[in-house]
């Protein structure tokens, strides 16, 4: 055995592509490995004496959440400079210029500022305590048509979700501990989630709208095909699942995290960056 799966390694050539994992074990003098500057590629042992690295040059998070698909399928693969020179296309000045703004930020920010107006934590729990429930899921349906982030359609399944006074209660408790609870995130994201599947309203735009709108600072929307497509294109594992569930979610976060960690040249400022990266990248022709 030459190789083993799981290995990182450097090619000595090609520094640009950084670092790689191999993704079988290699018993012959031909090796497949994923490199997260370049993609997958078969090398012959032959030819290149690839170097083993180990501790923290050997940690990366493209690869610690890899999204391995077989190299006889023609898998796509966008490396981050790829994705970046796709976005600055677009929009040459990046995240501060006026096109970028117009077209992508400035919406969502001020549909942030309806949602701290509307849903912020002192005027929703005095709402609670009044039992405001109609008033708060009025507020609730205006953050949700402030933007065309959430299909009609499924602004339509909120709605009429919220029809009846128990289902405007549940919603109004729920919502208010997603965004404002003491408890794991994880398991008021997951009570969120039950009460919209009572209602008939569980889908990720809507699961993900409210948190990424009132804490852009660490939260992010997931429309499902434009993050799916994405996450593939960059290797990166996220366990998607069409119904909503914490597991998915916790990994579309760390691999928002990791575009915002890498991206750092560019200085997003918030969730409202990544996500719009993410959607440019889907789109970018």
């Amino acid at each position: 055995m030459l190789l083993k799966k799981g290995v990182r390694v450097r090619h000595p050539g090609k520094p640009e592509w950084g670092v790689g994992e191999v993704l079988e074990d290699c018993y012959v003098s031909e090796v497949r490995i994923f490199f997260v500057g370049h993609g997958e590629i078969k090398l012959s042992l032959e030819h290149v004496s690839l170097i083993p690295v180990t501790g923290p040059e050997a940690n990366h998070p493209v690869l610690n959440n890899l999204r391995i698909v077989p190299g006889d399928k023609g898998a796509r693969y966008l490396s981050l400079p790829r994705s970046i020179s796709r976005f600055q296309e677009r929009y040459p000045q990046g995240f501060y210029g006026e096109k970028y703004l117009e077209a992508e930020r400035d919406y969502k920010v001020k549909a942030h500022t309806l949602c701290l107006e509307l849903l912020g934590e002192k005027s929703l729990s005095q709402a609670l305590q009044g039992r405001q429930f109609d008033d708060i899921c009025t507020r609730a349906l205006r953050v949700v048509n402030a933007t065309n982030l959430i299909f009609p359609n499924e602004k339509m399944a909120l709605k009429d979700g919220l029809r009846n006074d128990r289902a405007k209660e549940l919603f109004s408790e729920a919502l208010y501990a997603l965004l404002y609870g003491t408890t794991a995130f994880e398991s008021r994201f997951e009570a969120f989630a039950s009460v919209l599947g009572d209602i008939g309203a569980a889908k990720w735009t809507t699961a993900t709208y409210f948190p990424f709108l009132a804490l852009p600072e660490t939260h992010i929307f997931l429309k499902p095909e434009v993050t799916k497509n994405v996450a593939e294109l960059s290797a990166f594992e996220i366990n998607y699942r069409p119904e909503v569930n914490w597991l998915t979610y916790k990994c579309v976060l760390e691999f928002a995290g990791y575009l915002r960690n890498a991206l750092a040249d560019l200085k997003p400022r918030d969730m409202i960056d990544v996500q719009s990266f993410i959607w440019c990248n889907e789109h970018a022709s």
